[in-house]
């Protein structure tokens, strides 16, 4: 039972930041270029992440083939779902082209908002799962639930700045986020007691469809966000973003 709780509170540690995130968004208007800042930093950390700690770790216990077929099938079905929320509707499409652009445009920070939530789901679903089976290996992660909490933070920031430019109501986004955010607790207990017992390569797979969601979630939507503000900068924010996992990551290590 103890395993349970400890499961637990690495899904509420590590989704609870999305909360956090959202909250600060909603609750303070933040300069666009700062959120940017943050987004720029945030994927730094996802694919520092994602290098280090899912995709390498896979591969060392799945194998090359398991590891290619689960980071392929994350990122196929984000992109999927992002085209699925990102498209205008056939309404728009039919509109004379200058009405249609207005239209879309008006949309688009919602759009990106909705993008970021779809890869935060898509993601921290694994995530999760993986959170919980570390604590089959003795206890929390430090360094996983550290680097995914903190690269859930402006995935919540970004998603809930976005979504309420576009005009969403708080408790829609609320529910959105809380709804997220209770998935990663019933994942990460999930993986604690559904898949103890579950050979490497499944385990491997799982793991590897967070990491292939999270970069295409990163490429597709926070790192062009980000440098629509930041520019040159972004390259520095998310490098530092990077090192500071990947110091996190060997200081664990």
């Amino acid at each position: 039972m103890d395993g349970v709780w400890l499961a637990a509170l690495s899904g509420l540690i590590g989704g609870g930041t999305l909360l956090v995130g959202a909250a600060v968004a909603w609750c303070v208007d933040i300069p666009q270029r700062v959120v940017a800042g943050i987004m720029a930093l945030g994927a730094g950390v996802l694919i520092s992440t994602l290098a280090f700690e899912l995709v390498a770790e896979a591969a060392d216990i799945g194998g090359l083939i398991t590891t290619s077929v689960g980071f392929l099938t994350g990122a196929i079905a984000y992109i999927l779902a992002d085209w699925l929320v990102s498209r205008p509707p056939a309404r728009c499409r039919e509109l004379p082209a200058n009405i249609a652009a207005r239209r879309a445009g008006s949309k688009l920070a919602g759009g990106t908002g909705a993008a970021i939530a779809i890869g935060a789901l898509i993601d921290g679903i694994p995530e999760s799962i993986v959170m919980g089976l570390s604590v089959l290996q003795g206890g929390i992660s430090i360094p996983i639930v550290a680097a995914i909490a903190i690269s859930n933070f402006p995935e919540g920031l970004g998603s809930t700045a976005a979504l309420k430019r576009s005009g969403s109501g708080g408790r829609s986004i609320a529910l959105l986020w809380g709804g997220i955010a209770l998935v990663t607790v019933v994942a990460a207990v999930a993986g604690y007691v559904v898949f103890q017992s579950a050979p490497p390569h499944v385990i491997a797979l799982i793991t590897t469809i967070a990491a292939g969601g999270l970069l295409a979630m990163v490429c597709n939507t926070m790192i062009p966000e980000a440098f629509d503000q930041q520019h040159a900068l972004t390259g520095l924010w998310a490098t530092l973003g990077f090192l500071g996992a990947f110091l996190l990551h060997e200081a664990a290590g």
